[in-house]
């Protein structure tokens, strides 16, 4: 006869797998629904009857056609791409620091990556050379990772993890300050769209950004699923890690590129954008009642690309035809997360 414990444990189980079931159902149609609006909303209303039509390649020479293929689907595959990034970053390094807040924007490593871009970019284009996606994604890859040096420096001979996210702040209003510098005293004409990518939007994006960032983020969110079993054992201690057989200087070095490469392709196609990658893995796990990463990666993927999706919806529309920032628009729904996350940590604490 089965013992009791094990027939609540299945039932346990089986609730669980039902409420992750709900929760990713729900994120699909949040996805469809904010996608939908992102490219039925703007200065030129498209009727939503006629986006099926219009996907579907009829009346290409149409002005509503043009707009959606020209202008807001690009911008809608890249916030979904690119929000989705930054949630995965951010997971990636709250797992490698063992910190609830700690970010790509928060640590600085988006800040090391946009001085660096903007770096590069003034050079280049003031030279009278063209600034390709390639060079945005390895000049960006390459600061982000300067940054996340620096941050691993301190936090040698820091053990306080507070002290921790301060340093990675300081570092991230050096880096900005640079940056407005150089921005400052740049005086060619090619440059003049510098400052706003400085200040994160998605506008702008082509069609060839899409197939470079598709293939780097896409590559690099499986890579991460791949890592779903040690970044488990990981979450449990490290001895534990070691036991299981994970390899923890691989493993280390896996997260950092990783987060690295995931934050700098965002920062190269739509500057520094923040709160998205330390509100959205918390919200995540909240929703599904878990923290298993096999569950959680493609939640918090999901999760990204619906806030930037929400977040550049009104950006882009609430004061049109004026557009906000989008770092903006998710530092108001994402510094509330962080705000109840700090609330939450002393409460245990006390």
């Amino acid at each position: 006869m089965r013992k009791q414990s094990d027939i609540d444990n299945e039932f346990g189980q089986s609730v669980r797998h039902q409420r992750v079931t709900v929760v990713f159902i729900v994120l699909f149609v949040l996805l469809v629904f904010l996608a939908a609006l992102n490219l039925c909303i703007g200065s030129l209303n498209v009727p939503v009857a006629d986006l099926p039509g219009i996907l579907a390649g009829q009346d290409a020479g149409s002005t509503n056609s043009q707009v959606i293929w020209s202008i807001r689907l690009p911008r809608l595959i890249a916030a979904a791409l690119l929000g989705g990034a930054l949630a995965l970053s951010g997971f990636l390094l709250q797992t490698f620091f063992n910190n609830p807040i700690a970010g790509p924007f928060i640590l600085g490593i988006s800040s090391g990556a946009k001085l660096v871009v903007a770096l590069v970019m003034i050079l280049v284009v003031g030279g009278s050379g063209v600034m390709t996606s390639g060079m945005m994604v390895v000049s960006a890859f390459v600061g982000s990772l300067i940054a996340m040096l620096f941050v691993l420096l301190v936090s040698r001979r820091i053990n306080s993890m507070s002290m921790l996210i301060v340093a990675g702040v300081m570092i991230g209003y050096i880096c900005s300050a640079a940056t407005d510098f150089l921005i400052t005293f740049a005086s060619d004409a090619n440059i003049v769209n510098l400052k706003n990518w400085s200040l994160g939007s998605f506008s702008g994006i082509n069609w060839s950004d899409i197939g470079i960032m598709t293939v780097v983020v896409i590559a690099a969110s499986i890579a991460v699923f791949f890592l779903s079993k040690p970044i488990g054992a990981f979450q449990l201690g490290e001895q534990y890690a070691r036991s299981m057989g994970v390899n923890i200087r691989a493993f280390r070095i896996a997260l950092i590129l990783l987060s690295s490469l995931l934050a700098a392709t965002v920062t190269a196609f739509a500057g520094p954008i923040s709160f998205v990658g330390i509100a959205v893995p918390h919200i995540v796990k909240r929703a599904l009642g878990t923290s298993k990463p096999l569950v959680v990666i493609p939640g918090a993927f999901f999760g990204g690309a619906i806030f930037c999706l929400f977040c550049d919806l009104i950006a882009r529309s609430v004061f049109a035809p004026t557009e906000v920032s989008i770092s903006a628009v998710t530092a108001i729904f994402g510094a509330p997360v962080v705000i109840s996350i700090l609330l939450k940590r002393e409460k245990v604490r006390r």
